[in-house]
């Protein structure tokens, strides 16, 4: 139980930190969701919306930071 209770714990900072950084991005008016390569699919009745610039961007980053953290944690 102790094992759950600490994942949950670091799952839940983890969010926490995440969301922090979507409202800075906002505040900073950061155009993620609407970079150059972001579908955007409008029909009468319908909205689609695929961010494949957003989604590779971010993708980028966090292996980097992972990377990162991995050489350094592994020290």
């Amino acid at each position: 139980m102790y094992a759950i209770g600490r994942v949950l714990l670091i799952v839940g900072l983890i969010f926490i930190v995440l969301g922090g950084l979507l409202l800075l991005l906002a505040r900073f008016d950061i155009p993620l969701g609407r970079l150059p390569g972001d579908f955007h699919i409008e029909g009468r009745n319908f909205t689609c919306v695929f961010p494949l610039a957003t989604s590779l961007l971010l993708s980028i980053l966090l292996t980097m930071i992972l990377n990162l953290l991995a050489r350094f944690l592994n020290k």
